[in-house]
């Protein structure tokens, strides 16, 4: 089984959502959709759920063409971040409702139910009514109606969103396991880059309508093909600044200078911009390669382990990310240390040069 768009574009009221895209998407692993709000994720699932018209190119199934075919005969499943259960059902019913829709004899229709329910833990629960659930417990349900239809595609759209954190990691974990070996596309759309690196399998980064780059996910983040694509996968956003290249030096207009390594060394001289994740820059010296940099604190945050400082430094915004606990002072002076080996390096035009 396999989803392939070719030129697919979705167009509302004259203002297009989908820019034409293709996209080939196979089983086996995860196919996860990453950007931010407004990117276009649900309303690419929606184009290849046939929930939406397609306005140009085609959608394939398994080399069949379902451009026009409806949800229903395209054999999918769709679970959204709210939990979408019928409240006058029972979970099992609630699980049940797609096969009773097509017909199935009543002995496999309880067959599927019961497995789908054990693999989600809802087995005590299948007497229970939504209401009765907690919001944990309705998209197991959920997910469970998924599983149990078998269908050719299954689409996940951010479906942990509404969780919360200690469950998201439960479901996270498993989710991956339970469609595993079931032959289904699976497409999982989120809004957060460390979801998609824990999800694994491969990746498409939508910006603006359109998939920036797809890919297997850990080769993607390693190696962003644009700024805007690094800028995707970055979460605190990445640190981007422009530079001047002569020799094998960069300089950022503040004047803070360094020697280039490797591939970025070879690049022609000239104007570029470098680009490295806030985890990069620490407000400790790791190493004696290590790029001093002073800017004036302008927010900090503690989340678990982790300190963040976003700093100014010249006309540029800076974000550190780091384990521990930092005693950071809005308003100061600040020493950060850049490790520019983890620096990429992209031309005017927003193209990956090193």
């Amino acid at each position: 089984m396999t989803i392939e768009l070719k030129e697919a574009s979705k167009v509302v009221r004259g203002i297009t959502h989908i820019k034409p895209t293709s996209l080939k998407l196979e089983p086996g692993h995860f196919n996860v959709l990453l950007g931010q709000t407004g990117s276009g994720k649900t309303s690419l699932i929606k184009l290849m759920a046939g929930l939406d018209p397609i306005a140009s190119g085609q959608i394939y199934m398994d080399g069949e063409d379902v451009t026009k075919l409806s949800t229903q005969k395209r054999n999918i499943s769709l679970v959204h971040q709210f939990f979408v259960n019928y409240p006058h059902m029972t979970v099992f019913d609630n699980i049940a409702s797609p096969l009773r829709v097509a017909g199935m004899a009543t002995s496999e229709i309880e067959g599927r139910v019961q497995e789908a329910a054990d693999i989600l833990q809802l087995g005590p629960m299948l007497k229970r009514r939504p209401q009765e659930l907690s919001g944990g417990q309705q998209q197991r349900t959920a997910l469970a109606r998924a599983i149990a239809k078998e269908s050719r595609a299954v689409f996940l759209d951010e479906p942990l969103a509404n969780l919360d954190y200690k469950l998201r990691e439960e479901l996270r974990e498993q989710l991956p396991e339970l469609f595993a070996g079931r032959g289904a596309v699976v497409v999982y759309a989120t809004s957060e880059p460390e979801e998609a690196l824990l999800l694994g399998g491969y990746t498409g980064l939508m910006d603006d309508g359109v998939v920036t780059q797809f890919g297997k996910t850990a080769e993607i983040y390693r190696k962003p093909a644009t700024l805007t694509a690094a800028r995707v996968f970055s979460d605190p956003p990445i640190n981007a600044a422009s530079i001047t290249k002569a020799g094998n030096q960069a300089t950022l207009k503040t004047g803070v200078a360094w020697t280039m390594e490797g591939e970025a060394a070879s690049l022609p001289d000239g104007d570029y911009t470098v680009a490295i994740r806030p985890h990069h820059v620490l407000p400790v010296q790791a190493s004696s390669n290590d790029v001093m940099l002073n800017g004036i604190v302008q927010v900090t945050e503690l989340s678990g382990s982790e300190s963040s400082a976003h700093f100014q430094m010249g006309a540029d915004g800076w974000v550190s990310l780091s384990h521990g606990v930092h005693p950071y002072e809005v308003g100061e002076d600040h020493q950060f240390f850049m490790d520019p080996s983890k620096a990429f390096y992209f031309t005017p035009d927003g193209s990956l040069a090193a």
